[in-house]
């Protein structure tokens, strides 16, 4: 390490007014392959599946794996930047990545494609909340918003364009190709991490290789709990009754016992404030009401986000019986609109309270879902119009919430909290969105059965019954979350301040 990094007033100095906006292109170009990463291997699992003669479940680990990976991962960004600085962690995140789709894309043997999900999961986890703390600490506060809708609007396209780009490369070049994509982006976000990234940890500071040591035991519990809920979500979704009650009970245990460790750990870290270990997750952050209210947002967000990006494919494949190659074509311009929705809010949520931003986005979310049910296949000239509509509908509403909510929910904290308020909402979120995925999936279920139909087949009228059922749940839950974004309103004396 040199004596005098370049931290990030340094960095500014030399690259001049704009630098920020420069910064922020730089941590942009690796999450959009960290996220291109996460969604466009869907389209290449059947490739895959064919190739290494795998089951639709076993081909599904190269996706799911990813994401508990991803989810675990995130916890541990505070500790790698104060230990190693924005520029080292960044660039060993791009690298971990980048080796993943190499030995991915090469791999002969179903277990290596696996292994390099996980590693590509690992890196993508641990970059995903250095976006928000800088910008959190780069921005003036009058430019966080639209600094995050310009962020917001790049990472948006990736998945957004990804799958169509994907499905064209697994067309010409085979599942291979998924893997190779990410490495050009990685390569080009190295580059401009030499030249922007600052080389300090948060606060300016130098990174501290001999500071606290990680949280191994919450790391441990963290990792043990997720898995354990995410595999009993998987479990009541398709497995047995007491396979699902162990491992949710089992994942009950551990959270409760995290949260014990996680208060002993702060307190000890408290009385020897120059030794021992940091928790892995800050719990003092919630007696912050806008955070906790944030956190509880941006779960159910998650819940409503990855639960409608499962459930709106199967819809129209299952329910209305539309090609694969057209739901991706239907679904495209409400991505785009999408991008354009969180560039023009971010530019609002500098002005306008978070609360009112995030509680509209969430009315306009849940009326998206509820109007699905004046979808009738009886009615063919319709469908397409009011699918393309109420889609664009909920991602409007999206791009009110995603560029407001954590500057809002953080804009409380001390500015030492900001790494760890950032990876807490992230994981929270992630958290949330494997939750409903297999809440959307059970719920659908459930109502298929009790409407005493199946997903295959001709459709009918009470299939159609169990999709319409299933979205107003998740209209509800939409609703649920706006009583905690009312929440997320800002202290008087902030208001006053225009804060």
């Amino acid at each position: 390490m040199t004596r005098h990094p370049d931290t990030l007033a340094a960095m500014r100095a030399r690259h001049g007014e704009n630098y920020r906006w420069k910064l922020l292109l730089a941590v942009m170009v690796g999450t959009i392959a960290s996220v291109m990463s996460s969604t466009i291997i869907n389209v290449a699992i059947p490739d895959l599946s064919h190739h290494f003669q795998l089951g639709q479940e076993r081909a599904q680990w190269v996706s799911s794996g990813f994401m508990a990976a991803m989810t675990v991962s995130m916890l541990t960004t505070p500790w790698l930047l104060t230990r190693y600085g924005y520029r080292a962690t960044y660039t060993a995140c791009m690298l971990l990545l980048m080796a993943g789709g190499l030995v991915g894309g090469f791999a002969n043997h179903y277990p290596l494609v696996l292994a390099a999900r996980v590693a590509e999961g690992l890196a993508a986890g641990v970059v995903q909340p250095i976006p928000a703390i800088i910008i959190l600490r780069a921005f003036d506060p009058s430019e966080q918003g639209r600094a995050s809708g310009v962020f917001g609007m790049g990472v948006v396209l990736a998945p957004a364009v990804g799958p169509s780009v994907g499905g064209l490369l697994v067309d010409a070049f085979g599942w291979r190709s998924i893997f190779f994509m990410v490495v050009p982006l990685c390569l080009l976000s190295m580059w401009l991490a030499r030249r922007l990234i600052p080389a300090s940890a948060p606060g300016g500071v130098e990174p501290n290789p001999e500071g606290a040591r990680l949280d191994w035991t919450g790391l441990a519990l963290a990792t043990a709990g997720t898995l354990c809920l995410l595999n009993g979500l998987v479990e009541l979704h398709g497995g047995t009754a007491w396979g699902a009650a162990l491992l949710l009970g089992a994942a009950v245990a551990l959270v409760t016992t995290f949260v014990v460790v996680q208060r002993r750990t702060l307190l000890a870290r408290r009385r020897h404030p120059h030794q021992g270990i940091d928790p892995l997750m800050n719990l003092s952050l919630f007696r912050d009401q806008r955070f906790a209210m944030g956190s509880v947002v941006s779960f159910i967000y998650g819940v409503a986000l990855f639960g409608s990006t499962y459930l709106l494919p199967v819809y129209m494949l299952l329910g209305l019986g539309l090609s694969a190659s057209y739901v991706g074509t239907i679904l495209l311009p409400a991505g785009l609109v999408l991008a354009v929705c969180i560039a023009l809010v971010g530019r609002l949520a500098d002005k306008q309270p978070t609360h009112r931003l995030v509680s509209f986005g969430l009315a306009l979310l849940a009326a998206s879902f509820a109007l699905m049910v004046t979808i009738k296949v009886d009615q063919p000239a319709r469908v397409i119009p009011l699918l393309v509509t109420w889609a664009i509908l909920g991602r409007i509403g999206l791009g009110f919430i995603l560029p407001s909510l954590n500057i809002g929910a953080m804009r409380g904290l001390d500015r030492t909290h900001i790494p760890q308020g950032a990876s807490v909402i992230n994981f929270v979120r992630m958290l949330g969105g494997a939750t409903g995925v297999s809440l959307c999936g059970i719920a659908l279920e459930w109502r298929i059965a009790a409407h005493g139909t199946s997903l295959i087949g001709p459709n009918s009228p009470a299939r159609m019954a169990a999709f319409d059922e299933t979205f107003l749940m998740l209209a509800a839950v939409c609703a649920l979350a706006m009583l905690a974004a009312l929440r997320l309103k800002p202290a008087h004396h902030e208001r006053s301040t225009g804060h």
